[in-house]
């Protein structure tokens, strides 16, 4: 793989694991706050739906390749787990440290503005960690070769 080819595929990870992050932020602060959470609830939830996702889109590539349910989770697993992980705890931090974050409400721009500059953080973040990552045969190289395989 070329290094131009490399970061290319570290940067299509990156992005297929901030499209399960955001979904799973958003629905996180729509259900705590429905349900009346305070932070720490929140934070756990949104992480805890953010690797839902973040795995439920990991998976469905390798299941339409025709692996099996439980290889395909171990795959996911493999493929995505630093790059939640790594998107989540930058995400977070920087939910914490952007003034009055945390307690915005989801009518609030400031939460919105907060998400979107978070996840744009994360995401800087991210990328180079996925990169070494696929570079030594690790994360999303795992899966990759069950993308575009359609039996």
């Amino acid at each position: 793989m070329t290094p131009r080819e490399l970061t290319n595929a570290a940067i299509s990870a990156t992005l297929h694991c901030l499209t399960g992050c955001a979904i799973g932020e958003v629905l996180g602060m729509v259900i705590s706050t429905a349900l009346g959470w305070h932070n720490a609830g929140n934070i756990a939830l949104s992480i805890g739906l953010a690797f839902f996702f973040g795995y439920t889109l990991a998976i469905r590539p390798v299941l339409a390749a025709g692996v099996p349910f439980r290889q395909a989770i171990g795959v996911a697993l493999a493929a995505d787990t630093v790059s939640i992980a790594v998107m989540e705890l930058v995400d977070n931090a920087a939910l914490l440290v952007i003034p009055g974050a945390i307690d915005a409400g989801l009518g609030d721009l400031l939460f919105w503005g907060s998400l979107v500059a978070s996840l744009a953080i994360a995401f800087v973040v991210t990328v180079p960690v996925n990169r070494w990552m696929i570079a030594r045969g690790k994360g999303h190289a795992v899966a990759h070769q069950y993308h575009h395989q359609h039996h």
